[in-house]
């Protein structure tokens, strides 16, 4: 009973390494990095301290079972560590296991080598690189064959030495063999253990990689998203918004200024979009989660129009529907741009139009003209006022293929440094003549200095002449127009406002387009001459009319970039 005591006390001590490493390891294991193993120095620091301390008190509590049999399990914490360790940590395992040795058992020659394992020690060192690259059956068999050698040639080496004059029992012999029996055991449960710790870091270092990978892949994937010029929304399979896009949050914070993105994953997209402009595309989302269907469709939303596409989200290998993405793109400026191609298109056909009759109408007109004024001089003075209708006519025609002619134009012009204001002083005259004749009177609010600007002077005359009498036209009498300039950010202004009775909304949209006119005389070219002028000059034209209180045409010409021009 007592040998059997001792061998519990001393299988405990043994085994302590097998609660010290994992319990440490757990502790003080840092973060896995990438490319990193288990073999680093925590690793090895903490397997040399548990072999150590296992060591150390396993020699203390040694003893010999029946005064022969020594009963010291310190060769499976020492293998394991020379095996699993550095070779620096299996020299001091073993140096420290000798000195033990030395102080605590007399010197006995041969019985020295056997009983340390000494004679062991080399191939044991030499097996480690192997033993660490083996599976986990192979690292058992090589541990169990040095800890089955070792510990047999520490118990044969007390029966050697057994007195002849004693008879060998039976006991003694069994204990021998179950000496031997559990130094194996316990070899094979420190390397169950440690390898054990070691699986499940090799298993957290995964999992913390493959979720490192995952937020990269995250990320990348939503700076993608942030940098598309499109609106994009993730919805799950329930309709809730996983994530969204910059541009999307943008579009939101029109109505909300104070969301983040953070308030909106997680909500029902309905409920997201309730009151935006887009709120039409929420039943869209439903039908397509529903459906499992791509939708791709235009929808216009009071002035905006929209282009929209929601698509399934669907798991490659069992073609299952998780969520949905939507994508919704503003394209108002995109149509607003068409719409003006259109007005070029339609320009370019003019110009066409007016090179390609323009001599075969204008030379028979001329001819027409000459012989009229020929038989003008020849008939009664009773006939004059008819010929002034006919020629009048005539020169109407010519002034309206003049027209046609300036439209056309896409050459560049001549264009010389000078001041707005000098054009504007040049054509008053001119404009105070004609609002005196309607009744009307005229108001220049010219703003103190303007820089000078490249211009082509008889081109600038005409638009600022055709934009103001259309204004006087469209007032009565006692109107007031009002030339004013302004200085703006890269350029200057002028705006030209009457106190007329205004344009309908659905009529401004025309106001350019040619052979649009509101005026019941007018041939539809004026306005879209003075655009392709302004355009000509790298400028904007623009209206804003209120019904019943005025219109206002802003002319904005801005400086060439590099432009030093000084100040009037």
């Amino acid at each position: 009973m007592v040998a059997v005591k001792e061998i519990l006390l001393q299988v405990l001590i043994a085994c302590s390494p097998a609660f010290l490493f994992p319990l440490i390891f757990e502790r003080c294991r840092p973060y896995p990095v990438q490319n990193a193993g288990p073999e680093r120095n925590s690793y090895y620091n903490i397997l040399l301290c548990s072999c150590l301390i296992s060591i150390l008190i396993c020699s203390t509590f040694s003893t010999y079972l029946f005064g022969i049999i020594p009963l010291n399990y310190f060769l499976p914490s020492l293998f394991i560590g020379m095996l699993y360790g550095r070779l620096r940590d299996g020299l001091i395992l073993a140096a420290v296991q000798l000195i033990i040795y030395i102080l605590i058992t007399p010197f006995k020659g041969i019985g020295f080598l056997l009983d340390t394992g000494l004679v062991l020690y080399p191939m044991v060192l030499l097996s480690s690189g192997r033993f660490k690259r083996g599976g986990r059956q192979a690292k058992l068999i090589t541990l169990s064959f040095f800890l089955l050698v070792g510990q047999y040639l520490s118990t044969s080496l007390s029966f050697l030495t057994w007195p002849l004059s004693h008879k060998m029992d039976l006991t003694v012999i069994l204990f021998g063999i179950v000496n031997i029996a559990v130094a194996v055991v316990i070899g094979g449960l420190l390397l169950v253990v440690i390898e054990s710790s070691l699986d499940k870091e090799r298993l957290q270092m995964q999992v913390t990689q493959l979720s490192r990978r995952y937020f990269r892949e995250a990320e990348k994937l939503q700076q993608m998203m942030d940098a598309a010029p499109v609106s994009i929304l993730l919805l799950d399979q329930q309709g809730r918004i996983v994530s969204v896009n910059d541009t999307f949050l943008n579009f939101y914070r029109t109505e909300h200024p104070e969301a983040v993105k953070e308030e909106l994953v997680g909500r029902m997209l309905n409920e997201t979009l309730k009151g935006l402009d887009i709120e039409i595309f929420g039943a869209r989302a439903e039908r397509t989660l529903r459906n499992r269907e791509t939708t791709s469709e235009l929808v216009q939303v009071g002035e905006r129009m929209f282009y929209t596409s929601t698509s399934p989200i669907k798991r490659g290998h069992t073609d299952e529907t998780f969520g949905a993405v939507i994508i919704i793109q503003d394209i108002t400026e995109l149509e607003t741009l068409r719409t003006e191609l259109g007005n070029v298109e339609r320009l370019s056909l003019v110009g066409q139009m007016a090179a390609g009759i323009t001599h075969e109408i204008r030379n028979p007109m001329a001819v027409v003209r000459g012989f009229l004024q020929l038989m003008k001089e020849k008939s009664p003075p009773s006939l004059d006022h008819y010929y002034r209708i006919v020629m009048d006519e005539l020169d109407r025609a010519n002034g309206i293929i003049n027209d046609f002619l300036s439209l056309a134009q896409s050459r560049s012009v001549n264009k010389e440094e000078c001041q707005l204001h000098d054009i504007i002083h040049e054509l008053s005259p001119l404009l105070w003549a004609d609002a005196n004749l309607r009744g009307q009177s005229i108001e220049l609010k010219l703003a103190p200095y303007l820089p000078t600007l490249p211009l082509n002077n008889k081109e600038i005359k005409q638009v600022i002449l055709n934009l103001s009498r259309n204004a006087m036209e469209a007032m009565e009498d006692k109107g007031q127009l009002t030339l004013e300039t302004r200085n703006i950010p890269g350029g200057v202004e002028l705006r030209v406002t009457d106190t007329g009775p205004g344009i309908p909304p659905a009529k401004q949209e025309k106001l350019f387009q040619p052979f649009f006119t509101t005026k019941a005389q007018g041939t539809g070219l004026g306005l879209a001459l003075c655009l392709s002028i302004i355009e000509r000059h790298n400028g904007k034209i623009s209206v804003e009319s209120d019904e019943g209180r005025g219109t206002t045409f802003s002319v904005k010409f801005m400086k060439p970039l590099g432009h030093n021009a000084g100040d009037a």
